[in-house]
């Protein structure tokens, strides 16, 4: 296991297989990891609430955007 894969766990994904799902998938992880980054950092003081707040705030966004554009979309015919 090198650094990175320490750092930025992943699970096997165990849903519907469709290149959106699993797209997703990796997505929300990241987006988890992310979060608990975040969480730790204001946790020890380095990020204050309205930072940490305004971080996850546009980490959640951009999730949201994924979300749409991968799942809300009817698949081409």
């Amino acid at each position: 296991m090198n650094k990175y894969e320490f750092l930025h766990p992943h699970s096997r994904y165990h849903g519907e297989f469709t290149p959106e799902n699993f797209l997703f998938d990796a997505n929300l992880q990241e987006f988890a990891t992310q979060v608990s980054y975040i969480s730790g950092l204001e946790n020890s003081g380095k990020l204050s609430p309205q930072e940490a707040y305004e971080q996850i705030k546009r980490l959640w966004k951009e999730l949201k955007a994924t979300k749409k554009a991968l799942l809300d979309t009817a698949p081409p015919s």
